[in-house]
């Protein structure tokens, strides 16, 4: 009677051991699967992007080489000549491609920091920043709001610096 209860128990024990391989092997089936559509979700939205990057510059494309589209771009919060809302157009493009690219994967915060800290030495790319002030604002708890706020604090602390050495001007995020 022993016997066969021990046998009994090693029997359910052994009926238990499969189960739960078997139900390891099914969660890590699972896992895999989820890894593999979030991985394709993230090609899908990194594919998305691109084609709004490129559409988004095709229209920047058109109203940079004609003036009277250009027009129909010009938000700014005070009167711009032709050739100034040329340059803010363009220098859109340039920070839009920064924006694009940390969306992407392919620059860290920190390394966008380091880039816009660059484009922004330049006079007409500040002066564009300052003339879109107004239409940042309605980006009100987005990440790119977020971004816009990391700018404008360090356009603030390059003002501020009594430095020639603007590489250094401000402290990155997460360092």
């Amino acid at each position: 009677m022993l016997s066969t209860a021990v046998a009994v128990g090693v029997g359910a024990l052994a009926g238990a051991v499969a189960s739960v391989t078997v139900q390891h092997r099914t969660m890590q089936t699972l896992h895999a699967r989820l890894d593999q559509l979030e991985l394709a979700s993230r090609s899908h939205q990194h594919s998305d992007l691109a084609s709004q990057q490129r559409q988004h510059w095709e229209l920047l494309s058109k109203a940079i080489d004609d003036p009277e589209l250009a027009e129909v771009l010009d938000l700014y919060e005070t009167p711009v000549s032709p050739k100034q809302r040329r340059q803010y157009l363009f220098a859109n493009a340039l920070y839009t491609n920064l924006l694009f690219y940390y969306r992407i994967g392919n620059l860290s915060k920190e390394e966008f920091f380091k880039h816009v800290r660059g484009i922004f030495q330049n006079p007409i790319v500040r002066e564009y920043w300052y003339a879109t002030q107004q239409q940042r604002a309605s980006l009100a708890d987005t990440d790119e709001a977020g971004l816009g706020k990391l700018v404008d604090d360090l356009l603030r602390q390059l003002e501020d610096a009594d430095t020639e050495e603007w590489w250094v001007v401000g402290e990155p995020p997460g360092a």
